[in-house]
């Protein structure tokens, strides 16, 4: 490596001493129309990366304001490219499409309500502990505080001392939580219908729709390239979704186990929220550990005794996503973490929690596809290289 270095060390005085490119008069006919389409094609690069930054920038307003229509369209793609692999195979034993669609889509009815059904049976219980755990959680805070009753005297002695004036506040009344669960549950209602609906249609007309993917292409190669690509977005999500649902399922049995030994009310809520929570990166074992805090400390006499139960969640959850999780994934599925980051807040910001939970399926399916159909090299364009590898004005030269 250092040889390496020196020698090109030793060229740079000859590289800076060299003449500068021929000029395009200069250049014979056929090197000057090639030198004409590479500049052609740099400008209409340059268009196409102007253009996408400006559909990135302008797809979260589009996408927010007609949330109705394009949430549950995105979110019956993931689940049709889910399902119809279940299809196939109800299919292949002879069951009828229409049927083996609807079936389908019931399995996922099913366990979707059993674990809606697991979490929130106990939690209407529980919610009528909440006044005596929000009392015990004062009163934790309150000892706290008169521990730390010296910071707020040296403040009232520094306010006394500098003189604050007198200020108003002005409260804002807002709509209750009920009135904003009356006004949202009509929408909700809606983009659910909309969505199961529009993921049995997709799921029944699957086959048309690759048939007329591969089919209609006028060149072979096109079609072994959208078949290609198909299979690996189906493939790639479906076995994701799988592989993370049977984790998370894992981490919902620890937890409900944990729950029970620490004497915990309701430990097969507290599974199957971790479960479901597990499935939104990062925010949603924050919510978890939240909730465990909230929780341990209201329901505990000891402020350390009611922090155990978050600290073991916390413990398990670095072992899963550190090792469980990378070990059983493989190198497959390793994406960026800011990617994750990136997508997790990108549609998160668009969608609210459906956003959150969307983004990772919705982050594969793009990569499958930009890893077939091509990668962009948006850092190598910026320094005069080709927006993308295959170069078609190299293939014209070496002919």
């Amino acid at each position: 490596m250092l040889d390496e270095l020196a020698g090109s060390a030793e060229d740079l005085p000859c590289l800076m001493n060299a003449s500068p490119p021929p000029s395009p008069r200069n250049l014979p006919p056929d090197r000057r129309k090639l030198s004409f389409a590479a500049q052609e094609l740099r400008l209409i690069s340059a268009l196409v990366v102007l253009l996408a930054l400006g559909v990135f920038l302008a797809l979260p307003f589009v996408l927010s304001i007609g949330s109705v229509v394009f949430l549950p369209l995105v979110a019956a793609v993931i689940l049709t490219v889910v399902l119809s692999p279940l299809a196939d195979r109800l299919a292949g034993w002879g069951v009828p499409n229409f049927l083996a669609s609807f079936l389908a889509l019931l399995a996922l009815i099913a366990v979707l309500s059993l674990a809606l059904t697991v979490v929130l049976m106990p939690a209407v219980s529980l919610f009528e502990e909440a006044p005596s755990m929000v009392r015990q959680v004062g009163r934790h805070f309150s000892e706290l505080r008169g521990s730390f009753a010296w910071v707020s005297e040296i403040n009232r002695q520094l306010a006394a001392i500098v003189g604050t004036p007198e200020t108003r506040e002005v409260v804002l009344a807002g709509p209750s939580v009920i009135e904003q669960l009356a006004f949202a549950t009509p929408t909700v209602l809606l983009e659910v219908l909309l969505t199961l609906m529009l993921t049995f249609f997709m799921i029944e007309s699957r086959i048309r729709l690759r048939r007329r993917l591969l089919l209609e292409r006028q060149q072979v190669g096109a079609s072994l390239k959208a078949a290609r690509a198909l299979r690996e977005v189906q493939d790639r999500v479906a076995e994701y979704i799988l592989t993370v649902s049977v984790i998370n399922a894992g981490v919902g049995v620890v937890v409900a186990l944990g729950a029970w030994l620490l004497g915990l009310g309701a430990p097969v809520m507290w599974g199957g929220l971790a479960m479901l929570l597990n499935f939104v990166p990062y925010i949603g074992p924050l919510i978890m550990l939240s909730l465990l805090t909230l929780f341990g400390l209201g329901s505990a006499e000891a402020p350390l005794v009611g922090l155990i139960p978050a600290a073991a969640y916390l413990g398990l959850h670095t072992v899963e996503s550190n090792v469980v999780t990378p070990a059983v994934l493989g190198a497959r599925f390793t994406t960026n973490p800011v990617m994750i980051l990136l997508a997790l807040t990108y549609f998160g910001w668009i969608w609210g929690v459906a956003g959150a939970l969307l983004s990772v399926p919705i982050l594969l399916t793009l990569t499958a596809l930009i890893e077939h159909l091509g990668r962009p090299n948006f850092v190598g364009f910026l320094f005069g290289e080709p927006l993308f590898a295959s170069n078609v004005l190299e293939l014209s030269a070496e002919h």
